[in-house]
């Protein structure tokens, strides 16, 4: 009887081993290099975003976790580079904006979501990201929602590749039309989502840009309180549910408000927040490599083309909208 010879196990294809490897390092040196100050928020940005998408990161766990952590410091070291009262004036100026912004944006939300087929809560995820802060608004309603896993990727997904693209696009645009710092800071505070992506775009045009956008995407980004009150009463009449859980809130503003009070009733402090607000803008182009290292080809492919079509419609539309009222002079 003839037996025969037991046939040879595949050999296991090396190559995602050694691209896992090569992450295990690649992406810790890059967080490293972010800490040098010749590197721009742009190119981190991209950096993490190359690594992620060819050689992996093997951190990404750890690097989502430090993310939200890294980006509240760095907003609050910003804060000790400013003055209270400018702060104040601005914030409170960018109110009304803020207010009709955010009302325009969840009506144009809804609109789009019908007439590219979204569903109901990918839709409204989406249209909350862009109305207030991008992911963090997404992350704080997400108890009071209760949306299924693959519609909180979805929206994040979207929300994560239109930040990446307003960090290089916006700064381009405020040049090629002619806006100033101080207008620069304002669109970029009503028009982008993320407050790191808009910190990071008025970084690159100038620190006066950044004195304004910070505090108008600041006062902005505290709608997100009223917005899940209301989310929550609108879901237990309409669905008869409660909220899963406790909505989480950008706390750290006050952290913002009291380091810019601390400079500004303490004049001798001065300098040394300065010193804290450098530190913190190169803590800021570290966390947008980690963010960009947080991109996944799976999230990618978890972005559908119906969803990303209204993202990116409603993005442009309220970009166009915030431009437009700039330069006609109805915002200033």
């Amino acid at each position: 009887m003839r037996t025969h010879a037991p046939r040879p196990e595949p050999e296991e294809d090396p190559a995602p081993r050694a691209r896992g490897s090569a992450g295990r390092v690649l992406v810790p040196l890059g967080a490293v290099l972010c800490l040098w100050p010749f590197v721009s928020t742009g190119l981190a940005l991209l950096a993490g975003m190359g690594l992620a998408l060819t050689v992996g990161n093997p951190h990404a766990e750890l690097t989502r976790r430090a993310t939200p952590g890294l980006l509240s410091l760095a907003v609050v070291g910003l804060g000790a580079g400013m003055d209270l009262r400018i702060v104040a004036a601005v914030g409170l100026r960018g109110v009304g904006y803020t207010v009709v912004g955010i009302a325009v944006c969840l009506a144009l939300g809804a609109v789009l979501a019908r007439a590219f087929g979204v569903s109901r809560d990918t839709g409204l995820l989406i249209g909350i990201g862009t109305a207030i802060c991008g992911g963090s608004a997404i992350a704080a309603v997400v108890p009071v929602l209760r949306p299924k896993p693959h519609e909180v990727s979805v929206a994040l997904g979207t929300v994560f590749l239109l930040n990446a693209v307003a960090l290089f696009v916006f700064p381009a645009v405020g040049h090629a039309v002619g806006l100033d710092a101080h207008r620069f800071g304002l669109w970029s505070a009503l028009a982008i989502h993320d407050t790191s992506s808009v910190v990071g775009a008025a970084l690159r045009y100038g620190p006066e840009a950044l004195a304004i956008a910070t505090p108008v995407k600041l006062a902005r980004a505290l709608w997100i309180l009223p917005l899940t009150l209301a989310l929550s009463a609108w879901r237990r009449r309409t669905d008869g549910e409660a909220p899963a859980g406790p909505a989480r809130q950008p706390w750290f503003i006050l952290g913002f408000l009291g380091a810019a009070a601390l400079v500004t009733f303490v004049p001798g402090l001065r300098p040394a927040g300065e010193a804290v607000a450098a530190v913190s803008r190169q803590v800021l182009v570290l966390t947008l490599f980690l963010i960009g290292a947080g991109l996944s080809r799976s999230a990618l492919a978890a972005v559908g083309a119906r969803p990303l079509a209204q993202g990116v419609c409603l993005w442009a539309g309220m970009a166009g909208l915030s431009l437009g009222g700039l330069l006609l002079g109805v915002i200033a």
